[in-house]
């Protein structure tokens, strides 16, 4: 019977796992190692500020065993969304440690890298030509002008370059960004697998064991395409794939639990089906996968917002947290008239208590009971200099405003740190988070490639 195995060591590149649960899992004889390294559950800050999700210990510490048996058994491995974001900076950091890794342990192979960087004059053409459109309601149309104030622009790539890769003879690929599932589905499509189950099935693995019982992001996961349905099997006794497990991680992150979207296709879920197989082993069947009559694919973009710095504090006073939305009111207020010589339009403060409605807010529906509460003051500002400054003004102000009942002139806060006040440095906004029509799925995705013999490049 024909097959096809894709290990999934974990959910984001650098978040660890087992090596007992990786070295299972190779025991079975995978077909590939497939990794996603990225996402924008983190928000816009990777990608603006160039840095990634992961530190690059983990990250050299999961591809160090990832790496090294793959070569060993001779499969491919493939990471999408490399560094976390994905754009240019974060797929040569990735590939820094690839080579180190290389060389350390002298192995042999062909190295793909595949680019998402979408340039931005290409970009503004397809503005022109009215093919860019947002990815909700809520999000304004895509100008020229938010495009030049714009770092990196990525696009998610969908499966066809990854494709091309592996037919080009690939032991490994590094993606820029990827639509998570893309880089899991592409081996199988490559193999003449039916693309819906490839999909479905990626879609269940891009978050390693987290579609098993107990679910964590931590371990790995074995997928299996089979010609009218694939598998999915734990690989750590102590966890199991059921068929609730795995049909709720299908509708996980998931606007329409029966439709997902993807790069130029419509992956339709309505008739698919569960089924345990044993203890470890969930079948599905059914999956369909339908091309889009346009080629699009979504685009992200961050640009600088603001300056933070922030102040981490915590209040145990009973008369105090009974007016505590009522002081800092009052501080607001007070830090405005006396920095009156910066205009209120460079900065803006924030309160966020946490314990009392931190997560919240307005929408919270319980009626607060407790006997602490962590307050955070936060400053945003067109400068650091400017951030810093108010939110100084706010922590001061908090610390010994007057109220109602107080019993002391001071001490109206606990800091678990000195100093205090943290300057975070440049915030980050989404300012692309569009999709783009395009030709097709491969040209806008150049691969480059680098063969090496123990470690070094020929």
């Amino acid at each position: 019977m024909k097959k096809y195995s894709i290990l999934s060591p974990c959910g984001i590149l650098g978040y660890g796992f087992p090596e007992a649960s990786f070295l299972k899992g190779m025991s079975l004889h995978p077909d590939a190692v497939v990794v996603d390294a990225g996402s924008t559950d983190a928000g816009p800050h990777k990608l603006g500020a160039g840095v990634s999700i992961v530190s690059r210990m983990a990250a050299r510490k999961d591809l160090e065993i990832i790496l090294v048996n793959a070569a060993e058994k001779g499969i491919p491995v493939i990471i999408g969304s490399a560094g976390g974001a994905g754009a240019r900076v974060h797929v040569e950091w990735t590939l820094d440690i690839i080579y180190e890794i290389l060389r350390d342990n002298r192995i042999s192979g062909k190295l793909a890298v595949i680019f998402s960087d979408m340039d931005k004059e290409g970009i503004k053409e397809s503005i022109r030509r009215k093919e860019i459109y947002p990815m909700g309601s809520n999000i304004p149309p895509l100008s020229e002008e938010t495009v030049d104030q714009t770092g990196d622009i990525v696009a998610q790539m969908g499966h066809e370059p990854v494709v091309r890769a592996l037919e080009d003879g690939a032991d490994i690929v590094v993606c820029g960004r990827a639509y998570d599932p893309s880089v899991f589905a592409a081996p199988g499509i490559r193999e003449g697998f039916d693309p819906g189950l490839c999909y479905h099935m990626g879609k269940v693995l891009e978050c390693g064991a987290l579609c098993a019982e107990p679910g964590t992001a931590k371990d790995c996961i074995l997928g299996t395409l089979y010609e009218e349905y694939f598998t999915v099997r734990a690989l750590n006794p102590e966890r199991h794939c059921n068929v609730t497990s795995v049909a709720a991680h299908t509708f996980y992150e998931k606007e329409n639990p029966c439709i997902l979207h993807g790069p130029g296709f419509t992956l339709d879920l309505r008739d698919c089906s569960f089924s345990q197989e044993d203890e470890d082993t969930v079948a599905v069947r059914g999956s369909r996968f339908w091309p889009d009559q346009a080629y699009k694919v979504k685009l992200e973009g961050a640009r600088r917002a603001a300056y933070r710095t922030f102040v981490i504090g915590a209040v145990r006073d009973p008369i105090l947290l009974d007016r505590l939305e009522e002081i800092e009111e009052k501080v607001r207020k007070s830090v405005t008239a006396y920095l009156k010589e910066i205009p209120q339009r460079t900065y803006r403060m924030n309160f966020i208590n946490y314990g009392k409605n931190g997560i919240m807010g307005e929408l919270e529906p319980e009626e607060f009971h407790g006997h602490e509460v962590c307050v955070l003051f936060e400053a945003l500002a067109d400068t650091q200099e400017t951030a810093d400054a108010v939110c100084a003004c706010m922590r001061s102000t908090f610390l010994h405003c007057d109220y109602a009942g107080r019993k002391s002139t001071a001490g109206n806060l606990a800091f678990p740190y000195a100093p205090s006040d943290i300057p975070f440095g440049p915030v980050y906004e989404f300012s692309v988070y569009h999709l783009m029509q395009i030709a097709d799925g491969r040209s806008a995705f150049p691969i480059f490639y680098r063969e090496y013999r123990e470690g070094e490049a020929v």
